[in-house]
């Protein structure tokens, strides 16, 4: 598929197809739980020909799991039946020597297993692009390294975390061309942990490795989307957006009327609707109003895609899903 033309149509297009971040959600259609899906890329590649078929969407989007490449490198991770998988502990620390971290082949864990859902899910999906999921550098380096560590280790050893970035880095190029070549049109990298960064240290410690899987993977039959749900994005809107993206996802931890003048012409921005406090906790008329009111705050830009601000959770009720996509379609009549 042509994603630069993709890309284009959606800017021109007088009506937008939302693009929310739904997948884990076709568990329930399903009747399995999330650790049933995050081990058999049969289900997944059934997940999200489900949601294709009920939500037109702009495109099809993979799964937001982000314990996914950080279990490949040999973190431990907790998974349960209805919560998205999570990574416990660290595996890298201040004293770690980086040359004794191991760049996984892609195959190791369960990237195998999510590359071959997408390869079969791309011949069921033939009326949108299939994007894949990825997680970001920075983001994968504060998993390997512990969240809460990361952020004083880029004061206190500068050398270690750079020296980590370039290995979480190698392997999402990696990742992504598997992804590639299994057919995606494109790939969502997730880099929520750059949203706690300052400007400068985005500009140290994300936009540049982003930017090096965006000049690896990008084409024009191969679209990258940034993925940022941090509060400090308006402020560093610079470093986001020098990362090269095609289209940039925002989530709500902004007000989307305050990025959209920032955002490039000629790029998509999608957000921000909570999946959480509204998509899985709110009732259908609230999330009607809270759609409605982010269609007349940013519905006038050409650039903009309504969206959720995030990966809507696995039990968030289908109901108010569907009440997203009413209240986008009676906006635009």
């Amino acid at each position: 598929m042509d994603m630069q033309k993709w890309v284009a149509d959606l800017i021109a297009a007088e009506k937008k197809k939302p693009l929310p971040v739904v997948s884990f959600p076709a568990i329930q259609v399903m009747g399995i739980s999330v650790k049933d899906l995050i081990e058999d890329a049969g289900l997944q590649a059934e997940a999200m020909k489900i949601v294709a078929d009920r939500l037109d969407t702009s495109a099809s989007v993979s799964f937001m799991d982000l314990s996914v490449e950080a279990e490949a490198f040999g973190s431990e991770i907790r998974v349960s039946d209805e919560e998205v998988p999570t990574v416990v502990g660290s595996i890298v620390d201040e004293d770690s020597d980086p040359d004794d971290l191991v760049v996984p082949e892609v195959g190791a864990g369960r990237t195998g297993l999510y590359v071959e859902a997408i390869r079969r899910v791309v011949p069921l999906i033939d009326d949108r692009p299939v994007l894949a999921g990825v997680i970001g550098p920075f983001s994968l380096a504060g998993r390997l390294m512990d969240v809460n560590e990361i952020m004083p280790l880029c004061y206190e050893e500068p050398e270690l975390v750079s020296a980590v970035l370039d290995k979480t880095t190698d392997f999402i190029i990696a990742y992504t061309k598997a992804f590639k070549e299994a057919g995606a049109d494109g790939v969502v990298v997730a880099e929520p942990m750059a949203g706690l960064l300052s400007p400068d240290l985005m500009g140290e410690f994300s936009t540049p490795y982003v930017r090096r899987i965006v000049d690896e993977v990008q084409d024009e039959a191969f679209a990258v989307v940034y993925h940022n749900c941090g509060a400090s994005v308006v402020k560093a809107h610079e470093q986001v957006f020098a990362t090269g993206a095609a289209a940039y996802h925002f989530g709500n931890a902004i007000d989307m009327a305050d990025i959209m003048p920032l955002v490039p012409a000629d790029c998509v921005a999608m957000g921000n609707i909570d999946p959480a406090g509204e998509i899985k906790n709110g009732t259908p008329e609230s999330v009607r109003a809270a759609t409605t009111a982010l269609m007349e705050s940013c519905a006038s830009y050409p650039n903009f895609v309504p969206s959720t601000g995030c990966d809507v959770p696995p039990m968030a009720p289908w109901e108010n899903i569907e009440a997203f996509f009413d209240a986008v379609d009676s906006f635009y009549k």
